[in-house]
């Protein structure tokens, strides 16, 4: 066995960077590498990067001049950026932070032992590159798996070029993984004690992976998961409106393991907006979709994004983003103000005054947080499945999700980690419920 070094990693930005770091760590666990969670015990740093949110790129510089006295104080210690970022700006990162040894992409992080290699050698390492090979074929079997709950990651890149996102340039165009290889992953997830299963993709939805008969949509592919023993919650995530077909709305009335829970992003409520954003869609027809979800599964509880002060974004675009907010009634929603993204169309556009920007923001997410409170006061009284994640701060206390995606404090000496059991809402709290486990409330 060789040698055992310790590897720290950061993790920025969405759940797909959660899924990627913990593949990475298994890739470089096949190297000697032991996760830590000190940043001064590693043999090894990276910081895996996201580029979607404001000041990516800051951030990252900001984080690598924080860890240039832990490398002069231990020369040994290599330092990597992965992601995004470490995709955007390549050899940029290395000529202006010459503290890093290695720069790779989402695509091609399953080189890792490779490019150590390189560096145990003196030299710097890139690889940015968008291989022809599935980097899932080089990957290890799944290892970190933190409790009953597991990311799978079943599409990845985008075709739709919203005007405002980078990730056609950072993660490539749309692919999607072979249906049999995503079984064959998830029964290993559910013989290793992981009951519930989100599905990831940049555009989700969007899946069409070749499977028995030719290419399967993702309702197909969630109705096929659902016959595994063992498997008792499916989620997925990052929808796209456009991609919600008539199957996977059914889906989430017919398939009892798809649970009531369903991000879908609209960005803005105004049409003009929307058209700048090049989202290809029109409030009304949101409207609509939403409608023949609800129809499908009554109980769903929605989540969305949103961006505030667009570029050309006036006081009556802003108007409408409210008044969609207020008809659909959301249940919770990630909310930002416009930053602009190098090398993507509205980068090239005059923003909005910073000042109305985020005025607007405030406005928005008060209004979001009061249909959240809502959404949650509404449980309370009410009996909910809740899967244990981790024992919670108190004496006798676990804690939980609910089908709805809340977070559950439940009074339960008896509880473990992994139990999914029936649970009444007792009370809401401004981010999570609090319950009491029902007797006899073993769901499975």
């Amino acid at each position: 066995m060789p040698d055992t070094k310790k590897l720290f990693i950061k993790t920025y930005g969405c759940q797909m960077n959660v899924y990627d770091s913990e593949r990475m760590a298994e890739t470089l666990g096949a190297e000697g590498y032991v996760v830590t969670e000190v940043a001064e015990e590693a043999d090894m740093v990276l910081l895996n990067t996201c580029h979607i949110r404001e000041k990516a790129s800051e951030k990252l510089y900001s984080d690598l001049g924080r860890l240039r006295p832990l490398k002069q104080a231990k020369p040994d210690l290599k330092i990597g950026v992965a992601g995004c970022v470490a995709q955007a700006e390549g050899e940029e990162i290395l000529r202006r932070m010459p503290l890093v040894d290695l720069v790779v992409g989402p695509q091609s992080y399953h080189r890792l032992p490779g490019m150590m290699g390189e560096v145990a050698k003196g030299k710097k390492a890139v690889d940015t590159d968008f291989p022809a090979e599935d980097k899932f074929d080089h990957l290890p079997e799944r290892k970190m798996l933190r409790g009953p709950s597991a990311f799978l990651t079943v599409q990845e890149g985008c075709d739709k070029f919203c005007a405002f996102c980078v990730v056609p340039y950072t993660r490539g165009a749309e692919v999607s993984r072979p249906v049999a290889r995503l079984l064959g992953e998830a029964r290993a997830l559910v013989e290793k004690g992981v009951r519930e299963i989100t599905l990831l993709g940049q555009n989700v939805n969007a899946y069409h992976g070749e499977g028995e008969g030719g290419s399967w949509g993702l309702a197909r592919l969630v109705r096929e998961l659902a016959r595994i023993d063992g498997l008792e919650r499916i989620r997925y995530t990052t929808s796209h409106p456009n991609d919600m077909d008539d199957d996977l709305i059914a889906a989430h009335g017919e398939e009892a393991k798809l649970m009531p829970y369903l991000h879908l992003p609209v960005q803005s409520g105004s049409d003009r907006i929307l058209k700048a954003m090049n989202r290809k869609h029109t409030r009304e027809q949101y409207f609509r979709l939403v409608e023949r979800i609800r129809a499908a599964r009554p109980d769903i509880l929605l989540s969305s994004d949103f961006i505030v002060g667009f570029p050309g974004e006036s006081d009556a675009d802003f108007a409408d983003t409210m008044d969609l907010i207020r008809q659909v009634g959301f249940g919770a929603a990630f909310s930002f103000k416009y930053s602009a993204r190098p090398g993507t169309p509205a980068a090239e556009k005059d923003p909005v005054a910073a000042d109305i920007a985020d005025a607007r923001l405030q406005e928005l997410q008060a209004l979001i947080t009061s249909q959240q409170r809502a959404a949650q006061e509404a449980m309370v009284g009410r009996e909910v499945a809740v899967l244990y994640e981790k024992a919670g701060r108190l004496p006798g206390q676990m804690v939980g999700k609910s089908d709805h995606l809340h977070a559950v404090h439940v009074a339960d000496s008896e509880g473990r980690v992994g139990d999914l059991v029936r649970v009444r809402i007792t009370a809401s709290a401004p981010n999570s419920l609090a319950g009491a486990r029902l007797d006899g409330s073993i769901v499975a």
